[in-house]
């Protein structure tokens, strides 16, 4: 079986495990495709925490769950050295940090430095601790949290910050149908005692093969410069208009670019096609871009959002 087989089988058994939310299965899935992390809001018991733990049961990778709080040190994520009295050496003891795929939850709950310190393993891949550098594993996911309900005593991350996830979910309610479908697979669970996997887990060098494939996608001249224009955009709106001028404080910025591209590839790749279309970029252009865009005061003021700046641009925008 190839990777994209694999990987196609991995998404259904995650859509049939995590039930109405599909953004969010196909969330995960392009970013383990595009190599990146993700940012997920949502109010409590939307099984974000179920969908990256189904995840990590499905590959061979391990799998930690931080909760972040606002007593959370640094070297509670990083790891920090402890003292050996039978050798009299400090040994490097690893934090959660060091597994394939973390969640950070209510990443808000945490001071600046422990933000920091997650970000920095996010972006560099390592971690240093007593001016000794750790490297991170390849295959290395962070899903963090907000609570959109709960704000007091929280620490919003800053704009510069939040530009290193390379994208934004927003996830809600479910349905009627899917809220049954919830409580019968729940019942079905807690009556049956648990089985085995359905599927052998998917190796590592599937997905970095899966990767490949996808940075391979054909991508023509036409719609990477569809790209190009749609990030141009928010940076000079004053040329699609001037109420779209009035509503951005500040555009996207080069790693959006290549998050738009990575992402409209792997989405192509999910889709079973061997290019990148415009419905590709658009299909993800309001999770790589809303967290990127700073919405001006004013705007803010009339009800507008980030999300209805981006249906703008999707309108405005030329599509080739």
């Amino acid at each position: 079986m190839g990777s994209r087989e694999q990987i196609l089988t991995l998404q259904q058994t995650l859509q049939n495990k995590i039930i109405g939310q599909p953004d969010l299965v196909n969330a995960l899935l392009l970013a383990m495709l595009a190599d990146g992390h993700l940012l997920v809001e949502g109010a409590p018991g939307l099984a974000k925490t179920k969908a990256i733990k189904t995840l990590a049961d499905n590959i061979q990778g391990d799998f930690q769950r931080i909760q972040f709080t606002p007593d959370l040190l640094p070297a509670d994520i990083t790891g920090s050295e402890v003292y050996r009295a039978e050798s009299g050496e400090f040994v490097f003891q690893q934090g959660p940090l060091f597994n394939n795929l973390v969640l950070a939850d209510e990443i808000n709950r945490a001071p600046a430095k422990v933000q920091s310190a997650l970000l920095e393993a996010m972006a560099e891949r390592q971690v240093s601790v007593a001016g000794t550098t750790y490297q991170l594993d390849k295959l290395f996911l962070v899903m963090a949290t907000q609570n959109p309900i709960e704000q007091e005593g929280t620490y919003p991350l800053p704009e510069a910050q939040l530009d290193r996830f390379l994208m934004h979910v927003r996830i809600d309610y479910p349905d009627a149908d899917a809220e049954l479908k919830i409580l019968r697979l729940a019942r079905g669970e807690a009556i049956e005692e648990e089985s085995p996997l359905a599927n052998e887990p998917v190796p590592a060098d599937v997905i970095f093969t899966a990767r490949q494939e996808v940075l391979n996608l054909h991508l023509s001249d036409r719609v990477e410069e569809y790209i190009i224009q749609l990030i141009m955009a928010t940076r000079r709106p004053q040329g699609y208009g001037d109420d779209l001028s009035s509503w951005i404080e500040f555009g996207a910025s080069p790693r959006a670019t290549i998050a738009l591209d990575r992402c409209a590839r792997a989405h192509a790749w999910l889709a079973g096609r061997d290019y990148v279309s415009p419905d590709d970029v658009q299909a993800v252009l309001h999770s790589v871009l809303r967290h990127r865009i700073l919405v001006s005061f004013d705007a803010e003021a009339s009800g507008m959002t980030a999300d209805k700046i981006i249906n703008e641009l999707i309108l405005r925008v030329p599509v080739p």
